[in-house]
């Protein structure tokens, strides 16, 4: 750790309290609620690059959906999956929610692009966020969690309920779930459910994690030879390993 500078506006007595600091190196920052886990890591001379191996699994969702007009993600972070999308995916019309507004006051440090006509960052309970389906999308992020972990009200029955009801047809919801979480098999379950079965359940690249990819529509799952097109059209513009993601959809 002593290549790290600790950022001053981030006390000690305020990581006690479960509030976001971070860590900033020559090369990285990184963003935690406490020190035992990474929340977000940022390469400073490739910003937009995907560090953590699970973000890398979450772009999955473009083996479903390969040209969302909009997608949402509650759990905003250090706004890794955000930069991404809006590097490789200019056209899509992105919208982070993130209760927290101390993370949301971190975006500058974190080179979180300012709101603009395809993308915006909003203070609110993702929970409550997906309950309005006035503006429905093709791709929903769930990466939402705090110092003890996912919260359960993004974890419930009612919230896949609407996650579901938030998707358009062919539409795709995509849930960071934590491998050693005692319920991790009910949160599955519960997705399983909704979704009608039309779930896949994957070890994101990496260590720790698990990927669900909930698909509502028909064509479910995508055949192998349409999937193996979409890899080498994506492969074209995007820097995430979707061919290994691909195997473990088709071999599921």
């Amino acid at each position: 750790m002593s290549d790290f500078l600790f950022k001053y506006h981030a006390a000690l007595p305020q990581t006690l309290a479960g509030k976001p600091f971070l860590y900033e190196g020559n090369e990285v920052i990184t963003l935690h609620f406490d020190f035992a886990t990474t929340q977000s890591h940022m390469c400073k001379c490739d910003p937009e690059k995907l560090i953590l191996g699970y973000t890398r699994t979450m772009m999955g969702f473009l083996l479903f959906q390969p040209k969302p007009e909009r997608i949402a993600m509650v759990g905003l972070g250090g706004g890794s999956l955000a930069k991404y999308c809006l590097r490789h995916l200019p056209n899509t019309h992105f919208t982070a929610v993130e209760i927290n507004p101390e993370v949301i006051a971190l975006r500058d440090n974190f080179r979180i692009p300012p709101d603009g006509p395809n993308f915006k960052v909003i203070c609110a309970n993702g929970a409550v966020y997906v309950q309005n389906h006035s503006e429905l999308v093709d791709v929903l992020l769930v990466d939402g969690f705090d110092r003890d972990g996912q919260p359960r009200e993004l974890c419930s029955v009612g919230f896949y309920d609407h996650c579901y009801a938030k998707l358009r047809d062919g539409g795709v919801l995509v849930v960071n779930l934590l491998s050693g979480d005692n319920k991790f098999r009910t949160y599955a379950a519960r997705i399983r459910e909704r979704f009608d079965d039309q779930v896949v359940v994957m070890e994101a690249e990496g260590f720790g994690n698990k990927i669900a990819f909930a698909y509502k529509g028909r064509g479910f799952p995508p055949l192998a030879t349409t999937m193996s097109e979409r890899v080498h059209d994506l492969g074209l513009t995007h820097t995430v390993p979707l061919h290994t993601i691909a195997k473990k959809v088709i071999h599921n």
